[in-house]
C-alpha cells in the first residue's frame, strides 16, 4: 500500500532592495530562483509523486511553486493558488490541509513562516531540528512529513518527519 505525505516548502529567498515594495509582491533574487530549482530537483529524485501543490499566490511563493512544478515536469493544472497562505496561522494551515488533503497521496504546501514552522511543528511526532542558526525551515527548505498508509492528517503529532532538507545542507 502506498504511503501518504505532506511536504511543506518554504519559499525561497526573496528580494528587499526596492524600497516601497509591498511584501506582496516581492520577488525571488537570483540565489532564490537557484534554491528554488535546487529543491525542485531534490524533490524529482524522490521516489513520491506530488498530486497535489497549494501555494501562496504571493509573488515570492508564486515563483518559487513555478520554478518547482517546472523541475518536477508537471502540469501547470496541478498547482492551486490558495491566497489563505499568505499570512496563514497555524490554524489557518490545517484547514487547508483538512480541505484538500483527502483523497491525495503525495501534497505539498508552498508558503510562509511562522505558519509553515508551526504546521511542521503541530504535525511531526518529533519536534524537528533546528539548523545552527536556531532555524527551523529557511528559504527554499522542504520537510517531508509520513503518514504510512493513513491518510494526511493535520491532527497534531500525527506524521513522522522523514526528510528536512535546506539549500545550503544539499
Amino acid at each position: 500500500m502506498q504511503k501518504h505525505q505532506l511536504i511543506i516548502m518554504r519559499h525561497a529567498k526573496s528580494d528587499w532592495r526596492e524600497e516601497g515594495t509591498p511584501d506582496f509582491d516581492r520577488p525571488l533574487t537570483a540565489r532564490g530562483r537557484k534554491a528554488a530549482m535546487q529543491m525542485g530537483q531534490w524533490l524529482k529524485q524522490q521516489p513520491f509523486r506530488i498530486g497535489q501543490i497549494l501555494c501562496s499566490p504571493a509573488l515570492r511563493a508564486e515563483q518559487t511553486g513555478q520554478l518547482v512544478l517546472e523541475q518536477l515536469n508537471l502540469p501547470q493544472k496541478s498547482i492551486l493558488w490558495e491566497s489563505r497562505i499568505y499570512q496563514a496561522s497555524l490554524p489557518d494551515l490545517i484547514a487547508l490541509i483538512q480541505q484538500h488533503g483527502e483523497g491525495i497521496r503525495t501534497l505539498l504546501v508552498i508558503g510562509h513562516n511562522p505558519g509553515l514552522d508551526q504546521l511542521l511543528c503541530h504535525l511531526s511526532k518529533e519536534p524537528p531540528l533546528l539548523n545552527k542558526s536556531g532555524k527551523l525551515l529557511t528559504t527554499a527548505a522542504v520537510a517531508v512529513l509520513d503518514f504510512g498508509t493513513a491518510p494526511i492528517s493535520a491532527k497534531a503529532h500525527q506524521a513522522q518527519l522523514q526528510y528536512l532538507v535546506r539549500p545550503k545542507e544539499l
